[in-house]
């Protein structure tokens, strides 16, 4: 059974930082691209990041560009984001998939900047 299982969510104050991990079980993790994406309440979900499946190649959403850094452990399975210099506008739920958005979407994990 998949399972992706989002974490390191919470809240942070403008400018700050966040590492967001994500959990990867029933699937050959080391096979597949991974992504990031977030939703705001009411609106779609966009994508944040991307990283091939040996972490050769990574690409960012214009808004999160040299803020925002995706990265792999294949060992581990598990999926990184890292957040710095976080602004209001970044607030949203995270959730992780394959790049192709292959597996069910998890739970996510709730991000918020504020002062």
């Amino acid at each position: 059974q998949v399972q992706l299982v989002e974490s390191g969510g919470g809240l942070v104050q403008p400018g700050g930082s966040l590492r967001l991990s994500c959990a990867a079980s029933g699937f050959t993790f080391s096979s597949y691209g991974m992504s990031w994406s977030r939703q705001v309440p009411g609106k779609e979900r966009e994508l944040v990041a991307r990283i091939t499946n040996t972490g050769d190649i990574t690409n960012y959403a214009d808004p999160v560009k040299g803020r925002f850094t995706i990265s792999r452990d294949n060992a581990k399975g598990t999926m990184y984001l890292q957040m710095n210099s976080l602004k209001s506008e970044d607030t949203a739920v995270y959730y992780c998939n394959t790049w192709g958005y292959l597996y069910p979407w998890g739970q996510g994990t709730r991000v918020t900047v504020s002062s």
